[in-house]
């Protein structure tokens, strides 16, 4: 096991992250349990800041909430001097019930509701990024009708397909995402938006994908993107001042894993631009980068209990655990891979190979293929590292399972940053039907 971040083994041979026993914070907040290392959000954060402030001086790294967000988590990106990327007006929200400046919030999303951009608006985003030409007109309408100026940059699909899964790969000209650029309609809404005096076009935005391994396609994306803008000043008559790249920075989930160092990535971006810029004749503009997971991902460590264990001899043995697709669903959606250990024994070696089970009814709801644990056994708290990325955000209540608890660990402290759902949560918003109530529900209808 590879121990990053503040991860230990302490006296008792149990693994600790951020100064605290995992095998308390299990007795002590229940399992299953997120646990989020402040420590290593900061440490990512700043050194993504830090990075491309260093070769890109008018830069800013925005972090997309989408990977995960609560309150807590806007105060810590608000603290290190980040943007907040929010995809719906939940998210929005959120972020407004956080204090979080909405100057520096970035609205994404291709099917935003009237209501959305409208929230958005009153709240005054820093930026609405406009995915297709009816959001054009509902913002016009919107922005019209509360007398203000939107601020807006446009979603353009730039055709580059990042090495990654089909799912989160979203730059090709095949997405449901953004203006493409290739058959004139990225052209056609720089016009639009540009003639719309209730808008202020600020810029372009483009997102290739997730989980991305090579910088060369960012820097491709980079150059296509430039080039575009020098097309835009030929053919609009006009010089647009910001560029969003967009995320995908990869990190390393197993050992098989091998990102470039966040610096690289600034690096090569700063380079393309550059390059780009002098070429067309432009001025370089204002870069933005949206990373989310390359933040929270490795700072994420889920506990579970673990229940039965089944072996089925020459075959395999399945150990499940008290969790599963409910409160992590990447497995099953894209054939993730985790690495973990026995939180409990932390200092032997692993020496039983086992495939980690949920606890929902389906077959597909695994957590991990063969992994090798040491001496696996029913209460045992099992950790699976890297997971403070799209699982609590993307967990759901399946099977009617509580969606589990988050805690924040730094210096040996444990803070509460999510409640667990409680049965009584999930039936909260349960409503029954008079008609379904009863013979004396029947009986009150028939007179009235």
């Amino acid at each position: 096991m590879v121990l990053d971040g503040t991860k230990t083994i302490n006296s008792e041979g149990h693994l600790e992250i951020g100064g605290c026993d995992t095998v308390k914070l299990a007795e002590q907040f229940g399992t299953p349990l997120y646990v989020f290392d402040e420590a290593v959000i900061r440490r990512n954060a700043r050194a993504l800041r830090e990075s491309f402030a260093a070769h890109l001086p008018r830069s800013e790294v925005i972090y997309a909430g989408k990977s995960f967000l609560t309150t807590a988590m806007c105060k810590i990106v608000e603290q290190e001097g980040l943007g907040l990327d929010v995809v719906s007006g939940g998210e929005l929200y959120t972020a407004l019930k956080a204090g979080f400046p909405p100057e520096r919030v970035y609205f994404h999303g291709n099917n935003k509701s009237e209501d959305e951009i409208r929230l958005a608006l009153k709240a005054g985003v820093g930026r609405l990024v406009v995915d297709n030409f009816l959001e054009l007109e509902m913002l016009r309408e919107a922005a019209r009708s509360l007398k203000t100026r939107a601020r807006v940059l446009l979603r353009i699909t730039p055709g580059i397909e990042a090495h990654t899964h089909d799912y989160v790969r979203t730059g090709q000209i095949d997405s449901k995402f953004g203006f493409t650029l290739s058959n004139g309609q990225a052209l056609a809404a720089v016009r639009q938006a540009a003639a719309a005096p209730e808008l202020h076009l600020m810029g372009l935005h483009c997102h290739i994908g997730s989980q991305i391994f090579e910088v060369e396609p960012f820097a491709v994306a980079a150059r296509v993107m430039i080039g575009f803008m020098g097309e835009v000043k030929e053919e609009a008559g006009k010089i647009l001042r910001e560029l969003d790249l967009g995320g995908g920075f990869g990190i390393t989930y197993t050992h098989g894993d091998r990102p470039p160092e966040l610096s690289r990535y600034a690096a090569a971006i700063a380079r393309a631009v550059t390059e780009a810029c002098q070429e067309t004749g432009l001025p370089v503009p204002k870069i933005m980068v949206e990373p989310g997971r390359s933040i929270t991902g490795p700072a994420g460590t889920t506990l579970y209990t673990i229940g039965s264990i089944k072996e089925i001899p020459g075959v395999r043995t399945y150990l499940a655990v008290d969790g599963g697709m409910g409160d992590n669903p990447r497995t099953a959606l894209y054939g993730a891979k985790y690495e973990a250990v026995v939180a409990n024994k932390a200092d032997l070696e692993p020496d039983r190979v086992v495939s980690v089970a949920g606890k929902c009814c389906e077959s597909g709801d695994m957590l991990i293929w063969d992994v090798c644990l040491a001496d696996p056994r029913p209460g045992d708290i099992l950790a699976v590292f890297c997971t403070g990325a799209y699982n609590y955000s993307m967990a759901s209540n399946y099977n009617r399972l509580p969606r589990p608890a988050a805690v924040l660990v730094n210096e040996g402290e444990a803070d509460l940053i999510l409640e667990r759902e409680s049965y009584e949560d999930l039936v909260s918003h349960d409503r029954i039907p008079g008609r379904l109530q009863g013979e004396e529900s029947k009986a009150e209808r028939a007179v009235l």
